[in-house]
């Protein structure tokens, strides 16, 4: 609890939103009004930022580490808000996150469909979903079926014998949800939702009219990149590649025998995949690694450059294998956006044009009312993006005592947030 703030629940319509990843942890606390949940009507209270501890790639490796910069983060939105906050939206992007499509069948008890129907065919779409120890992030209908009429939107009131749906789910490995999760919950927070960071990271990214048109976000993030691939406004799948921001910062150490710590400031200053005239020469000094005494080694911009091109090369064409496996990816590979902090490198745009021949572009991502300007960047992407969710609740997971359910399946907007908060 931040210093300062009362110790009742929450105030009602106060959200807050916790983005855990590799290289920072973000918290937004947001007010949302009662009647007209637009994003226009939403307010920004309050944003904590605090490097993150205790994780590497995306997993939690300390639990103590990990807990302390939680608590940090959410310390400094609950002093900038004056609030305080208890249930959390949560994005998630540790473990493997895997995406299915299925369908799921219920026969219909009555003459006519019923919210008890859909609710029971969801059940055992979510146990399937589960199987094998997964944990289930989201799962969204693509579209519904009756007997032998399709491309229903919404099947209340029909009459019927057999009910089907055409599903999409992600899911993860349950053990590193569980740490993560546990982190959270030391911190003395309850994670209300859970949602799949890439999910949230397109929202942000991506306009609306390229998720209706056929889109790909790729979030290239500390410590993986992932990706979520949209058309007609659905979600269609999800993948992960994993390789992030930091095997550059690595890949510099190494072929610069560099420290850690000058490696990450020179692929600050000069990470760039642009070829500039003249950088072939020019000279950068770094401290060399393990030197006694310290002494100082110099490199090329030039040098710099090729070195995090062949990275972002190797990167990118992960990336376009992934798409090329995907079996749906042709529906949403219209245009790519590039977004996550390791997107804003001088020139990605372009080399990826090159490298998946089709439109790309890097994302912008539009700041909201009370919204710090630094997070109109492709770097807050995710956590911006988890404002948009808590608008829409059926984007995620609900977590209970009695695990893991839907939320909002039948566009019960109001629902969850008078449940959840």
């Amino acid at each position: 609890m931040a210093a300062g703030l009362g110790a009742g629940r929450q105030a009602q319509g106060v959200i807050g939103l916790l983005d855990i990843g590799t290289s920072k942890t973000v918290c937004v606390i947001i007010a949302v009004p009662r009647l007209g949940r637009r994003l226009e009507d939403v307010r920004v209270l309050g944003t904590g930022v605090q490097p993150s501890r205790g994780l590497r790639d995306g997993l939690v490796v300390e639990l103590d580490e990990a807990e302390q910069a939680v608590r940090a983060t959410v310390a400094q939105a609950e002093r900038a808000a004056g609030v305080r906050v208890e249930n959390v939206l949560v994005a998630v992007a540790c473990g493997e996150l895997e995406a299915s499509r299925f369908t799921a069948n219920t026969r219909i008890e009555g003459r006519v469909v019923t919210e008890v129907d859909i609710e029971r065919m969801m059940r055992g779409a979510r146990s399937y979903a589960e199987r094998d120890g997964r944990a289930l992030l989201h799962m969204n209908c693509l579209a519904y079926r009756l007997d032998s009429a399709t491309g229903i939107t919404d099947p209340l009131g029909f009459a019927g014998k057999v009910l089907s749906a055409d599903l999409h789910a992600v899911t993860t490995e349950e053990a590193p949800l569980s740490n993560l999760l546990q982190v959270i919950e030391r911190a003395y927070l309850t994670p209300a939702i859970v949602v799949p960071a890439p999910y949230a990271s397109a929202l942000a990214a991506t306009t609306e009219a390229e998720r209706q048109q056929g889109v790909i976000s790729v979030d290239i993030g500390a410590g993986a990149t992932t990706l979520a691939m949209f058309a007609a406004g659905h979600l269609l799948a999800t993948d992960a590649v994993p390789i992030g921001g930091n095997h550059i910062a690595r890949d510099l150490a190494h072929a610069l025998s560099a420290p850690a710590f000058e490696a990450e400031r020179i692929k600050r200053e000069y990470g760039t995949v642009a070829r500039a005239a003249g950088d072939h020469h020019e000279v950068v000094l770094y401290a060399q690694a393990g030197a006694t005494p310290p002494a100082l080694a110099q490199t090329t911009k030039g040098h710099i450059s090729e070195i995090v091109r062949g990275r972002m090369l190797d990167l990118l064409g992960r990336v376009a294998q992934s798409i090329e496996r995907c079996e749906v990816a042709g529906q949403a590979a219209m245009r790519l956006v590039l977004t996550g902090g390791a997107a804003q490198q001088a020139g990605l745009g372009e080399l990826a044009a090159d490298v998946f021949a089709r439109p790309v572009r890097v994302a912008r991502v539009e700041p909201l009312d009370g919204m710090p300007a630094g997070f109109a960047s492709p770097a807050f992407s995710a956590a911006v993006g988890l404002v948009r969710v808590a608008l829409d609740p059926a984007a995620g997971m609900r977590r209970d005592r009695g695990g893991p359910g839907p939320s909002g399946y039948l566009g019960r907007m109001g629902q969850w947030l008078r449940e959840s908060f």
